[in-house]
Order: C-alpha cells, then structure tokens, then sequence
C-alpha cells in the first residue's frame, strides 16, 4: 500500500506538472519557466499539507524523487507542443487527473500523520487544490477553483471525504481508492461538459 501511494502521489505530481508546463507553453514562458511553473502546481499542494502538519520538512524536499515529474513534465511538453496546442482542453483534463489523485493521496498522508477523519478530508481538499491555484495566480490567470463553470472543490472534497471515511471504517485499499480517484475525475469533466456550477454567493439575488 506504501508503494501504491508513493506511485499515486508521483503520478499526480505529474499530472498536474504537466497542466502547469501546458500553461507555460499557452503563454510562450521559456523552458525554464515551464519547468518553474510544473513544479509549483505538482509540489504546492502537497507542501502546503505537509506545513499544516508540521511534519517538518516537507516530502517533496525531502524525497528528490519528487523532483522528477516536474523535468519530465516541462521535457515532454516541449517536445509535443506542437501536438498539444491542437488539443485545448488538455490543461483541464490534466489538472483533473492531478486533482482526483491528491484529493485520495493528501488525505491518505494526513490520517498518517494522525489527523482525525475530519481534519485529513480538508487537508486532501487543500493538496488536491492548493496547487492549482498556485499555478493559475503565478501565471496572472484565474484559478480554476473561482471559475463558475464546472465544478472544482466539490468534487475534491467528496474525493477526500470518501477516503477519510472508508479509511475510518477499514475499507479503503486499492481498489476503492482507485475507484475514488476515477469517480471525481469523472465529476470534475462530467460538470465541465454540462456546465454545472455551484450556487452562486448572492444566491439568485442581484447585487
């Protein structure tokens, strides 16, 4: 189970480093940035969590094994950037695989460290989400979270909360936290496509 976290956690590093490296390439950042930028949204979550937790210093310094998506992301970025420019809505679809796997990884970590099932369901919101917003504020664009179409957090949270919850109960392993994992992905594109949103802060009111 260590080793099938360690591989989620890495593959979501990834993900997400590769919407970061696609956003670098949309917005003619050179080769360095790229990599800066990938390495901001695969890392900020998890960093985030982990100074929450004060675990001391965190895994991803920790572990230079970390390090290594955000070079492959940036490095195979720049070699199909001319494929993925084609396909505009792979910085999304990227950014939901990386969400969906942290929201199952970040909570994991966080009943490890010995958060209740409570406070580790938020902190698998916060690694799910933290890097993206990292990412989007860096390169001067909205974040995904305040955008009103499609749904965001939600998904993560019901990822997280899943988790903590079969966690607590003692039916959590890889198969479920594989199913977790689809599942939100799927509600992040599903509401992408539809164009759900969450309720407005005003509600129906005009202001």
């Amino acid at each position: 189970m260590v080793w099938a976290q360690l591989a989620g956690d890495l593959l979501g590093v990834f993900f997400f480093a590769v919407s970061g490296s696609l956003l670098a390439a949309q917005r003619q950042f050179d080769i360095v940035g790229s990599l800066l930028l990938g390495t901001c949204v695969g890392l900020g979550g998890g960093i985030l969590r982990d100074v929450i937790l004060d675990v001391g210093v965190p895994r991803a310094f920790n572990s230079p094994v970390y390090l290594l998506p955000p070079v492959l992301a940036a490095v195979v970025v720049y070699f199909f950037a001319r494929v993925v420019h084609r396909f505009h809505d792979l910085l999304i679809t990227f950014d939901a695989a990386g969400m969906a796997l942290f929201a199952v990884t970040g909570t994991l970590v966080s009943l490890a460290a010995g958060m209740n099932p409570v406070a580790s369901a938020i902190l698998g919101l916060v690694t799910a989400v933290g890097g993206g917003v990292i990412r989007d504020v860096v390169a001067n664009d909205v974040p995904q979270i305040f955008r009103a179409r499609g749904l965001y957090a939600i998904p993560a949270l019901l990822g997280a909360g899943l988790t903590s919850v079969l966690s607590w109960a003692g039916w959590f392993n890889l198969g479920t936290g594989a199913a977790i994992a689809v599942l939100v992905f799927v509600l992040r594109m599903v509401s992408l496509r539809y164009r759900w949103q969450a309720p407005p802060a005003g509600g129906n009111r005009a202001v």
